[in-house]
């Protein structure tokens, strides 16, 4: 079984998605869709058959006067089918390559799981079957990632520990090939998936998501609930290209 270990911050204002809050979302909705997104990849996550890890900041890493785990638990006990069985644990590292390599490490060599994938709340279009499908690549390779624009990873699954000093450094899916080949490890992709982390994202995922509802298609329900209902989100040609607005 692979443990999916979510990369999560507390749900809280002027603290989740910097780019987003600063427009063409205000504050309060980039940390509505935050919480949104945290709850739509923990469910992908236990819809599927893997184990689901939060793995939360520590207190001294967030605002002040915020108890991370607890924003955390708060954000996600009503929106899973079985909050009881989600296991938490703090991050430890004061960088994200560092932390996601603390943890994996532990987990493959402390815990002796077989495999471990790290991911992040923007990877809101993460769906149980893509989790599934790299449960089966791990069978041929130690290192399955999941790309997304602009050299990103939505999804990084390992089933041995690479040298993760500095593994997330741009372009990221290069980066973390790299890091594999240099310890002889084989590697397999996940179809290519957009995170929401940007401007440039929503103007990418918006389309995507009135799309699939359109035909019927799997969406990631809270989020889309945010971008598309409440927020009105929609994309349209501007004079410097596709500029969002709200319908």
């Amino acid at each position: 079984m692979t443990t999916v270990t979510v990369f999560a911050d507390p749900p809280v204002e002027g603290f989740v998605l910097p780019e987003l809050a600063a427009g063409p979302l205000d504050g309060s909705e980039a940390t509505s869709l935050y919480a949104a997104m945290l709850a739509d990849v923990c469910r992908a996550v236990e819809a599927s058959g893997a184990e689901l890890l939060v793995n939360y900041r520590p207190d001294d890493q967030v605002p002040d006067g915020v108890d991370s785990e607890s924003t955390i638990r708060d954000a996600l006990d009503g929106e899973l089918n079985a909050p009881d069985d989600a296991r938490y644990e703090v991050q430890v590292g004061s960088t994200f390559a560092g932390r996601v390599g603390n943890t994996v490490t532990h987990l493959l060599e402390r815990e002796e799981v077989a495999t471990v994938a790290a991911i992040e709340p923007t990877a809101a279009l993460l769906a149980r079957q893509q989790i599934d499908s790299a449960a089966m690549k791990f069978r041929s390779n130690d290192v399955v990632l999941g790309p997304s624009t602009d050299g990103r990873v939505y999804y990084a699954g390992f089933g041995e520990p690479v040298d993760f000093e500095g593994a997330y450094a741009t372009p990221a899916v290069e980066t973390l090939v790299d890091r594999a080949a240099d310890a002889g490890f084989g590697v397999d992709f996940l179809p290519t998936n957009p995170v929401i982390e940007t401007p440039a994202d929503l103007r990418t995922v918006v389309p995507l998501l009135r799309a699939r509802l359109k035909t019927g298609r799997v969406v990631p329900p809270r989020t889309t609930t945010k971008l598309v209902e409440e927020f009105g989100l929609n994309v349209r040609d501007g004079d410097d290209g596709t500029e969002l607005f709200r319908e």
